[in-house]
């Protein structure tokens, strides 16, 4: 197995990104589907690894330490954008949203535990293909991993864990785009005119987007104080991150880095003063590409990680309670999502992201979403919605929910 560095393997998602990014150019029906550009290169990397691993060639191992901390950076530009104003812009799709997440969730885990015991399989199996794997994503296996191990002597539960979130990751990605643009079309819905007002909140700096009425174009001191202040906010997330493990409350530390960044733009006083060292960036131009730019490099580093052989090797019984849960998300997410977001373009869009978090992640969830933007036009609503209540409130109700199913088990 031959070991890339941090060095080599952030580059050759830099790499990666830019595949991504020609083929959606050259091939339509990536563009027709809404594919994101960093699922298109990603996964092209990892089945030509596929092919070099079957036909028996050297086998790369990428050193994603990087990669994690660009999720940081992604979730931090996430809530220095967001305004407490929005909320009441939410309005009640905010909480309808929420409150239907958290009852997916729900569902999710009782599918996957009681599938489990019908196939023959301990039902904490079941919990690792729920919410512990496909709403938490890898990270949230990892974390919970040994608890699985210890408590249900289950030895390969990371194993199971990671497949399940690797497998979700696939299909979320794979799917999200195209619901959306199936919805788009069934109902006939007029795409969205993109203006200034309507830019969604942390996604798509396209080349001619840089000048925008309000924002200030990007320059080196912008991009230096956007950059401070991501700092400023990662490192206060980890004091906060601290305090919360302290409690014992296991919490991903881009949340509590969402949270200090939410907190800090909206308490931080909007007047300048001409005697501050620097002004502290509020939805400006260089925290977009900052977002975009880890949120496309994180997408492609961990598709180019994957070791769809893998897959392969999965026993039928997970894989039919991962396709169990693929058709009933599928289904939630037509006849529920779309209908009480109002069936409308914005709808439309909240599909795409909830088809990234019903499965695979919010950084999916995000992807697809841009995906359909940059095709169909900007959504606001869809890019304020969709992060507070993946990003924010659903790693809190998941760290509650999987200790209630695990103490039922």
């Amino acid at each position: 197995m031959t070991e890339l560095s941090p060095l080599v393997s952030t580059t050759t998602g830099f790499l990666v990104l830019f595949v991504g990014k020609r083929l959606n150019r050259e091939l339509k029906a990536l563009r027709n589907f809404s594919i994101p550009e960093p699922v298109s290169g990603g996964l092209l990397v990892a089945v030509l690894l596929t092919l070099l691993h079957v036909l028996g060639g050297p086998e790369l191992n990428f050193n994603l330490d990087s990669r994690d901390f660009l999720l940081v950076y992604f979730f931090t530009t996430v809530g220095m954008n967001a305004r407490f104003s929005d909320l009441r812009r939410g309005g009640p799709a905010l909480f309808i949203l929420l409150g239907l997440t958290i009852g997916y969730m729900t569902l999710q885990n009782i599918i996957g535990v009681t599938m489990a015991g019908l196939l023959g399989l301990h039902p904490a199996t079941g919990l690792l293909v729920g919410t512990v794997s496909l709403i938490g994503g890898h990270g949230t296996t990892i974390a919970w991993a040994p608890t699985f191990a210890d408590n249900f002597q289950i030895d390969s539960a990371l194993e199971i864990g990671i497949a399940a979130a690797t497998f979700g990751l696939v299909l979320a990605s794979a799917s999200g785009g195209p619901i959306a643009q199936f919805l788009i079309r069934r109902f006939q819905i007029p795409c969205a005119t993109t203006t200034p007002e309507d830019q969604p909140l942390t996604h798509s700096v396209n080349d001619e987007q840089d000048n925008f009425p309000g924002r200030k174009q990007i320059d080196m001191t912008s991009f230096l104080a956007a950059l401070l202040a991501i700092n400023i906010c990662i490192i206060s997330g980890m004091v906060l991150n601290g305090g919360i493990a302290a409690i014992g409350l296991k919490l991903p530390l881009f949340v509590p880095c969402l949270l200090v960044g939410i907190l800090y733009s909206n308490l931080l006083p909007e007047k300048r003063s001409e005697r501050a060292v620097f002004h502290w960036p509020k939805q400006s131009s260089s925290l977009d590409l900052i977002s975009e730019l880890s949120l496309g490099i994180f997408l492609a580093m961990s598709l180019m990680s994957l070791q769809l052989w893998t897959l392969v090797g999965l026993a039928l019984p997970l894989l039919a309670i991962l396709l169990t849960q693929f058709i009933i998300a599928l289904a939630i997410n037509l006849l529920l999502v779309f209908r009480l977001m109002g069936r409308s373009y914005d709808a439309a869009v909240i599909c795409a992201g909830f088809g990234g978090i019903a499965l695979g992640s919010t950084p999916t969830a995000m992807a697809n979403m841009t995906a359909v933007t940059q095709q169909y036009g900007a959504s606001t609503r869809a890019f304020l919605i969709v992060p507070l209540v993946s990003a924010f409130f659903l790693d809190l109700v998941n760290a509650v929910l999987i200790p209630g199913f695990i103490g039922q088990l």
